[in-house]
């Protein structure tokens, strides 16, 4: 019989929630993962207590783990936080 699975905490997704960009709101669920992005577009996200600007993110998942995504300068749509 082979070994169980070893499913790390990192490896998949718990939770996913609606990003709605806002300029001083955090996420109510802490730092996500990643960002599931849906339209492409530009991100300004904070990671690490930083301000990040993205630029000409394509659809897809972005693996980073940030607090908020700012409105300011951010022009991609349909993001997902996930968790």
């Amino acid at each position: 019989m082979g070994s169980p699975v070893n499913r790390d905490s990192t490896s998949t997704t718990k939770l996913a929630v609606a990003v709605t960009p806002h300029d001083s709101t955090d996420f109510t669920d802490g730092e996500c993962r990643a960002l599931y992005v849906g339209g492409t577009g530009n991100i300004t996200a904070i990671v690490g207590g930083n301000v990040v600007l993205f630029t000409a993110v394509p659809v897809g998942v972005l693996p980073i783990r940030c607090t908020r995504v700012n409105s300011t300068a951010t022009t991609a749509t349909a993001m997902v936080a996930l968790y």
